[in-house]
């Protein structure tokens, strides 16, 4: 028998997303894998167990991670489910690699070899497998939609028998994928969008979507692509910049992020204070610290008259093809390794190598050991 793969349950109920979409079993036994998932583990992603056709379906969620040597995980389990997973066993997903020194301590205690996707080197052959980018393009469609769900104004030009509306005017914050798609979004539903990065590089993607590149004069190119934290002069003169461009929005969308730090805060109380009465901030950062002086993590908070709004799970807003973008991406990254239902890693893999965290009893990544203090 082959390599036994599991599906695991989010254990937060607002997670509703799920690493296996129906299409992908026979591609899992393709690889002489056999799959099992709890009773009900997709039904928040709107699949029922039928969907599944060849998966042995288990009675409670439990049993998923003691029988199976592969698990695969939208979330990181509890450690209560860690520590039900066999000695040797490997660990798929998103993992939150700088979250918690305990979760990672409880990975090397029991032997798991894991691999946090979110590590995953930013290569060309590792495209197909980036789970930050595909979850990063649901959570920036999604939040240009939540603007434009709470504006007061409508987002397009409309004409009408009395005259004309002019479109609102959206400014998105950060020009990564989560920002891309939050432009692309924002300009579809025929907003006035304007867009700020410290990655001068980002101008060109910006305008080739319609949208208008706001140039503060900083600029910040960190590791991997990032965006490097601010030195106080260079926030000082962004703080400058954008405060006029955020008082003309009638939508701020904010999508910064550093991987394993908290987000950094670039738009304070008194920028805020100088937008519009009506106006929607939609903080995409919420759940690491949010971009935004006043943010409350999944909730709506009225600051003044301006509505700050801290959604968390966003990629779980739409489900269906969140889960199929993941689940594709899981299973791309399982390719790598899994075949003719035996698990073989090779180290000379830099994507294997590069996204393992712990492997044996060790501690594989340096960027979590810098992170985590290990």
């Amino acid at each position: 028998m082959g390599v036994i793969v599991g599906v695991a349950s989010a254990p937060q109920p607002q997670e509703r997303r799920i690493a296996l979409v129906p299409d992908l079993v026979k591609k899992y036994e393709a690889l002489g894998a056999k799959v099992v998932m709890a009773s009900g583990a997709a039904k928040r992603a709107h699949w029922a167990d039928e969907a599944f056709a060849g998966v042995e379906i288990l009675s409670e969620p439990e049993e998923v991670f003691r029988r199976a040597q592969l698990v695969l995980c939208v979330q990181p389990p509890r450690d209560e489910e860690l520590a039900l997973m066999p000695e040797g066993s490997i660990l798929v997903g998103a993992l939150q690699p700088w979250a918690s020194r305990e979760r990672v301590e409880r990975l090397i205690e029991r032997r798991i070899t894991s691999f946090a996707l979110e590590l995953l080197p930013r290569i060309s052959r590792a495209q197909s497998m980036d789970i930050l980018s595909s979850q990063a393009t649901v959570a920036g469609y999604e939040a240009a939609l939540i603007a434009a769900d709470h504006s007061p104004k409508f987002f397009p030009m409309l004409t009408y028998a009395a005259g004309t509306i002019r479109p609102a005017k959206v400014l998105v914050i950060g020009a990564g994928v989560a920002g891309l798609q939050a432009i692309a979004t924002a300009r579809r539903l025929g907003a006035a969008v304007e867009a700020y990065d410290v990655r001068p590089d980002t101008r060109e993607q910006v305008e080739s979507l319609g949208a208008k590149f706001l140039d503060t004069g900083v600029r910040a190119v960190g590791e991997g692509g990032y965006a490097r934290e601010l030195t106080e002069e260079e926030k000082a003169l962004q703080a400058e910049k954008l405060g006029k461009a955020v008082g003309q929005a009638d939508a701020l969308i904010t999508t910064a992020s550093i991987p394993g730090r908290p987000a950094p805060r670039i738009i304070t109380a008194e920028m805020i204070a100088r937008m519009r009465p009506g106006a929607v901030v939609v903080d995409l950062a919420a759940e690491t610290g949010g971009n935004v002086e006043g943010t409350v993590p999944g909730e709506k908070t009225w600051i003044g008259e301006v509505l700050v709004i801290g959604p968390t799970f966003v990629p779980s807003r739409m489900p269906v093809h969140a889960s199929e973008m993941f689940a594709k991406n899981v299973f791309n990254f399982v390719s790598l390794f899994l075949r003719d239902g035996v698990s073989s890693l090779s180290w000379d893999d830099e994507v294997l190598a590069g996204t393992c965290m712990t492997h044996a009893g060790e501690l594989k990544s340096e960027r979590v050991r810098q992170w985590l203090g290990l």
